[in-house]
This record gives C-alpha cells, structure tokens and sequence, in this order.
C-alpha cells in the first residue's frame, strides 16, 4: 500500500522534469531572441593576440583598434574618429589637431610651446581600446592600451624608456556636441611599463 510520502515523490519527479523543461527551453527562447537583428547569429568574440614587437618596430601600427566589446559600444565610430585623430596629432606634431580632440580644460593646460616640446620625439602605436562605459555627468571612461616611444629624455621622469606600454582610463566629455578628451581626474594613476 502506498505511503502518502510515496504518492507525493510519484507527482513530485514529473513535476520536476516539467519544470526543468520549461526553464531550459525558455532559455533557447530568450537567446533566439536576443540574437541580433535578421536572425544572423552573432560574431565569435575574439581577443587581439598581441606578438611581441622587435625594438625596430616599436611603437607598432598607429591605427586605433577596438576590441570586440569596446567596438559594441553606440558611440564606437565617433570614439574611434576622436582617438585616431588624437593619435594622429601626436604621430604628426600637429598641435592644432591636438587641440580638437581635448577639452579647453586639457588645451589650457598645456600651451603649444610645452605641447611641442613634451612629444618631439613621440611615436605612439599598438593602440588598442578595451572597454568604453558611462560615467557620472553624462560622461564616458574609455579603457586603451598603447605603446609610445620616445628620446628617454622626454619620457616620464619615473621612467626614462625609449619604449613604454601604457594602459589608462581617459575621461570623455561632451563639448560643442562632440566627445573631447579630458583631463584624468586629481589622483588618477595609468600603468606604464618598459617594452
């Protein structure tokens, strides 16, 4: 004679199964739904696979790349546009470029004599944005890594290398409709270190 612990574990397991097959399917559901639009399945997220570069082809390519997540972002392409030309500017020693992408904040702070005379003999490459996220005040922090050389005499006195990695978050702000680069906040720290 059946127990009434017997008869619940009878209705219990069917119930269970049920269930489980609901939430895996609603599962499949939610992802066919997800996908992108024209039902194309997404891109294989890939990482860039960095080769170590000989001393002779430092700093590398001086095209802005993006990483999968950071080129998903809605404000890629004017992000992109804004830090090519930025980097571009360095490459070229172009002040007045320069000036285009920063905020009148970053402009003041570094008139064209000093400007010129802290990046005479920059070459920045191997740039590669990582993340892009919002911040307070309608803001945006933008993740890059890039890779500069330089006389060692014009590099950071805290590390006179004629090659450096670097890795910061650099503030944008909106100015005149346009996204600049600002100034790293008071205590900010970026990661440098010797190629």
């Amino acid at each position: 004679m059946p127990t009434a612990s017997t008869t619940r574990l009878r209705w219990l397991l069917p119930v269970l199964v049920v269930v489980i097959s609901v939430t895996v399917g609603g599962g499949l559901l939610a992802r066919e739904l997800y996908r992108q639009p024209g039902g194309e399945p997404e891109p294989e997220a890939t990482v860039a696979v960095s080769t170590p570069l000989a001393p002779s082809q430092q700093p590398g390519s001086p095209t802005v790349e993006f990483t999968p997540d950071a080129a998903a972002h809605p404000q890629e392409t004017s992000i992109r546009r804004l830090l090519q030309t930025y980097f571009d500017a360095i490459n070229s020693r172009d002040y007045d470029r320069w000036k285009s992408t920063v905020t009148r904040q970053r402009v003041q702070a570094k008139p064209a004599e000093e400007w010129r005379d802290d990046y005479r003999t920059t070459r920045d490459g191997s740039i590669l944005v990582y993340r892009i996220e919002p911040a307070p005040d309608r803001r945006l922090r933008v993740l890059v890594g890039f890779t500069s050389t330089q006389d060692p005499r014009y590099a950071p006195p805290e590390l006179p290398e004629t090659c450096i990695h670097w890795k910061l978050i650099w503030p944008l702000a909106q100015e005149g409709g346009q996204w600049k680069l600002d100034t790293l906040p008071a205590g900010s720290t970026s990661e440098a270190t010797k190629c």
